[in-house]
């Protein structure tokens, strides 16, 4: 399983980095702002956008609930309709899957339209071992690939990079992947743009096979859907003659008819657009009109685990529109890779963590403030902060249950909880407080030994002269007296 890098730093450590390279910081500042804005002006022009969310919320759950018989009933009809269908249990399997089917039309590359799927199971590296060369076309992924890097965002995974960067990276490593950049190539957008352009045309029309993701497919007819914004996609999904998408197994809708609701939301939610500038759709194959051949790789990858959690699970509703990252203040001052993972910001906190176990992720949960801004955020309404006050939960147990000895934390907790649940213990504390508040040098500016990580970032609160007990028994006894 690849959704979390290998050799990443925990969150705390990747965050303490990031946070001390101001470009960074920056990049992200502008452009999340950008499409926050706009996605606040698009959602605004409808009445029944509340209702849309609410829509999207009850069709996940649905969904879910039966995804056994909608996963059927879509085999069922991708079958019908000409296509193929492949289970896989994990990584592993999808990669071998994927790798076959390239090896059996004697093709040795691909070009692919944008896919976290792919990404979560490492297909670009499992199919170069294989010999098997995978071109990037989305145009941020295309700088991700020749830069050799990570993706950082869900909707624009180069996010972390300037113009100035890109142009570098183009004139230095375009030659390696096919054709140079252009002489003289400056960092306006519309220059770059043709660069990716005129590099890629010559891969659209010379690949015979394609790997997909899928945003949605209607369990009822078998139709598969992608949604984008720069055209490569159509181009990937009609040119070659054979076309494989990877799809993880809650991308199923029950109905045609439901993407309607989706397909109000996702634009608005993701990119600040009133619809996709390019949604493709396809069923089966068709005779002189696509690829000859259409395989679709049905993923699961942890997610039947994440499913049997009644409070994780609602994580398999998103739709990877990137909008609980633009809002979230974390995110947006340590960018995707402190997370570590393919799944950055809230969604990858909660998502991550399930579909590889607490264990292997346990940082995550507790990259948040928990301030909410998220949940307001997300088109089909997933809480995610309670998903994570739920893994931060189970974080704590997988710890306890792994340590033999009460860990310090532990042990503190424990202490406050004897002086909390006793009202005398309790009122004995505040008198404490209060009398500790008169001594010279308190409170401390630092706290003593690990203490001192809390108080790095926080100052110490002084202990009130007089408790609220004291100061209502007080005030009390002095209105019994005026009467």
């Amino acid at each position: 399983m690849n959704t979390v890098w290998l050799g990443s730093p925990s969150f705390p450590e990747a965050a303490r980095t990031a946070l001390a390279d101001p470009v960074l910081r920056r990049n992200l500042r502008r452009a999340t702002g950008t499409i926050r804005d706009k996605r606040l002006a698009v959602t605004a022009e409808l009445d029944d956008w509340e209702r849309l969310r609410e829509a999207g919320e009850a069709i996940k759950r649905r969904t879910l609930r039966h995804l056994d018989h909608y996963l059927e009933q879509l085999e069922r009809g991708v079958t019908a309709a000409g296509g193929t269908v492949h289970w896989a249990r994990d990584a592993a399997e999808a990669n071998r899957i994927v790798t076959g089917l390239v090896r059996a039309t004697g093709e040795r590359e691909v070009v692919k339209v944008k896919s976290m799927a792919t990404q979560e199971i490492g297909l670009n590296e499992a199919l170069a071992e294989a010999g098997i060369a995978a071109h990037e076309t989305d145009l941020a992924e295309l700088i991700v690939q020749l830069a050799d890097d990570r993706p950082s965002h869900i909707l624009v995974p180069a996010i972390h990079r300037g113009r100035a960067e890109i142009r570098d990276i183009f004139r230095t490593r375009m030659a390696a992947y096919g054709r140079p950049a252009p002489d003289g190539l400056t960092d306006e957008p519309r220059a770059l743009a043709e660069a990716a352009r005129l590099h890629l045309r010559e891969k659209f029309l010379r690949a015979r096979v394609a790997v997909s993701g899928a945003n949605f497919a209607a369990a009822d007819t078998g139709t598969v859907v992608v949604v984008e914004s720069e055209g490569n996609g159509r181009m990937c999904l009609t040119l070659p003659e054979t076309l494989i998408t990877v799809m993880g197994i809650e991308k199923v809708v029950p109905a045609f008819t439901d993407l309607e609701v989706f397909l109000q939301l996702l634009p608005r939610s993701s990119t600040g657009e009133r619809m996709n500038p390019y949604t493709s759709m396809w069923t089966g194959t068709a005779d002189g009109d696509g690829p000859r051949d259409f395989h679709l790789v049905l993923l699961d990858n942890g997610r039947t685990a994440t499913l049997a959690d009644p409070v994780g699970r609602q994580a398999l509703h998103c739709i990877r529109c990137s909008a609980c990252l633009n809002v979230c203040p974390v995110y947006e001052r340590v960018g995707g890779h402190a997370y570590g993972s393919v799944y950055p910001g809230p969604i990858g906190a909660v998502l991550t963590p399930q579909l590889v176990g607490v264990e292997h992720a346990a940082s995550l949960p507790f990259a948040s403030t928990l301030c909410g801004a998220c949940y307001e955020a997300c088109p089909v309404r997933i809480d995610i902060p309670e998903v994570l006050a739920h893994l931060r939960a189970a974080v704590v147990a997988a710890e306890r249950a792994r340590r033999r000895v009460p860990s310090a934390e532990a042990l503190a907790m424990r202490a406050a909880r004897a002086v909390l649940e006793s009202p005398g213990r309790f009122a004995a504390a505040q008198r404490a407080g209060a009398l500790a508040a008169r001594l010279p040098g308190l409170p401390p500016r630092r706290l003593p030994g690990p203490l001192g990580g809390w108080t790095d970032a926080r100052d110490v609160p002084a202990p009130a002269a007089e408790s609220f007990r004291a100061w209502w028994r007080r005030t009390r006894e002095q209105e019994g007296q005026g009467e």
